[in-house]
């Protein structure tokens, strides 16, 4: 059990160590500011060759660092000005289970597991009250979910994905 457990904790160390230098990091930085940057572009602004540029952004890829390229919107210029923080506390053993629903619904744009009374935490954006009502009473006919928490948000301080990178010059 204990060799089981320490291999397990080595393919674990090796999911969340993905060996990123400090090309990556500036790599990364500059993928955050602007997803579309090309090759060159890349190569230009951190004085390497396209090549390096192009082999560490593949690389990335690979090893699952850069998920996606996306667009990110203001989600209330486009009518869903309204974001709810949503707890939820399920029945023993049905967390995973909960939380794969959960995430493809419509309205949902995290899904997280969390430690203390619950379970999960869920953000979500609707157009309307009467959205998130609908939505509300649907998650409490889930099966498995024993209670959620509601919080709506009165304003948005910060909303915003990027992560800023230590060691990024």
């Amino acid at each position: 059990m204990n060799s089981a457990r320490n291999s397990k904790q080595g393919s674990l160390k090796m999911e969340t160590d993905p060996k990123v230098d400090d090309v990556d990091l500036r790599i990364l930085n500059l993928l955050q500011q602007d997803s579309r940057l090309s090759y060159n572009k890349i190569a230009s602004c951190l004085g390497i060759s396209v090549g390096t540029a192009f082999n560490h952004v593949k690389r990335l890829e690979k090893k699952g660092v850069l998920k996606s390229y996306t667009v990110v919107l203001d989600s209330a210029k486009i009518g869903y000005g309204l974001t709810a923080l949503i707890l939820i506390q399920t029945e023993g053993g049905h967390l995973d289970e909960v939380e794969n629903e959960i995430a493809h619904a419509a309205n949902v744009v995290a899904v997280y597991d969390i430690t203390g009374d619950y379970d999960a935490a869920i953000i979500t954006k609707f157009r309307d009250r009467a959205g998130l009502s609908i939505f509300i009473k649907n998650l409490m006919a889930t099966p498995h979910i024993k209670r959620t928490v509601t919080s709506v948000a009165l304003d948005v301080v910060k909303e915003d994905l990027k992560m800023q990178l230590l060691g990024v010059t």
